[in-house]
């Protein structure tokens, strides 16, 4: 029987499974604390595994194109900061203050890598670009995404109050230790990881649910279903999309009046407008105060989703159109030739 178009991915599914069950079924008091010990093992385990995957001679190969690595990571961590603050008057009165907290917090994200590197080949771009682009936005954001924070959410309350230093201390820690670590057993493990995939895969979807179950617990626990109107969901579908529609914008308008290439253009395109759950998710668990990260990370489960979906429509138009292309090219040249034999 065939998948239904309009039904979400499995994932997808699982994290709103996830958010019901813990609605529902929070975990609070001693068990939330194991809970919590487990869910930094996993997110560890995540950034390691990540670290052993990273090839170098990937990011080495993509490395040399600055123009295009500068225009994404302008994309990731100056259009999008912006554009939130801009459009705050705008957008916010559609949602509660905790929740435009966490569309600012989305802002400064870094952008995804599979998907990023995924769409950018579907569509027929600049892969190696893509890889070093996904991957050192990324690697910044470790660094970035905290000093951001503390400048662009305004509300503090749900920062914690704690300094930048000791954030980017705790990120570091949490999550650059592992993925170093990573890096420098990748010539022992690497090629295990590239013959289980799966395994990544497991750790990587299973590390999210875990902090998203931990952090609606927390949430619940405090009364967040309380604080938040169905219409607030609504409007934060509309600040989503709103977002990944300017970016888009403007990745497009940008790229072509730089006078990128064809292949270029798609990779900053894919990789200047998106943003990674995969980091979002457990930096927002060590940013944010626990009772806060439930709403905090709402709005980037939700502006993940509405990305894959665009993204996935507009790499299988592009790719064909650019396969169209290669077709009637190779047709002109077959009719040339035929008729200079004649």
């Amino acid at each position: 029987m065939a998948r239904p178009k309009l039904l979400p991915d499995n994932f997808t599914l699982c994290l709103v499974g996830t958010v019901i069950f813990a609605s529902f079924v929070p975990v609070h008091g001693q068990a939330a604390v194991g809970f919590n010990w487990l869910t930094n093992v996993a997110v560890g385990l995540l950034f390691f595994l990540h670290g052993a995957k990273l090839s170098r001679e990937a990011i080495v190969a993509g490395a040399t194109h600055w123009r295009l690595h500068l225009v994404v990571l302008l994309s990731t961590f100056a259009l999008f900061p912006l554009l939130g603050l801009a459009l705050k008057p705008l957008l916010s009165p559609l949602v509660t203050p905790a929740l435009y907290a966490g569309v600012l917090f989305l802002c400064t994200l870094p952008s995804t890598v599979q998907s990023s590197i995924a769409f950018t080949s579907i569509a027929k771009g600049n892969v190696p670009a893509a890889v070093c682009s996904a991957s050192a936005s990324s690697l910044l954001g470790i660094f970035i995404t905290p000093a951001l924070v503390s400048v662009v959410v305004a509300n503090q309350a749900a920062a914690g109050g704690a300094s930048p230093w000791h954030t980017v201390g705790n990120i570091v820690l949490q999550l650059l230790v592992p993925f170093v670590a990573g890096q420098l057993l990748r010539p022992l493990i690497g090629k295990w990881i590239e013959r289980n995939r799966g395994v990544l895969k497991f750790v990587d979807q299973g590390s999210i649910l875990l902090v998203v179950y931990g952090a609606f617990s927390e949430a619940v626990n405090e009364g967040l279903w309380h604080q938040i109107p169905l219409s607030a969901l609504g409007g934060l579908v509309v600040v989503s999309a709103v977002l990944l529609a300017l970016a888009l914008a403007v990745t497009i308008f940008v790229s072509k009046r730089l006078g990128f290439n064809r292949a270029d253009q798609i990779t900053i395109i894919f990789c200047g407008s998106k943003k990674s759950l995969a980091a979002g998710v457990p930096m927002a668990k060590v940013i944010f105060a626990s009772h806060a990260v439930g709403a905090v990370v709402l709005p980037l489960m939700l502006f993940h989703q509405i990305q894959l979906m665009v993204c996935a429509a507009l790499a299988q138009r592009w790719g064909a159109r650019d396969t169209s292309g290669e077709t009637h090219a190779a047709a002109r040249e077959r009719s040339a030739a035929a008729v200079a034999r004649r």
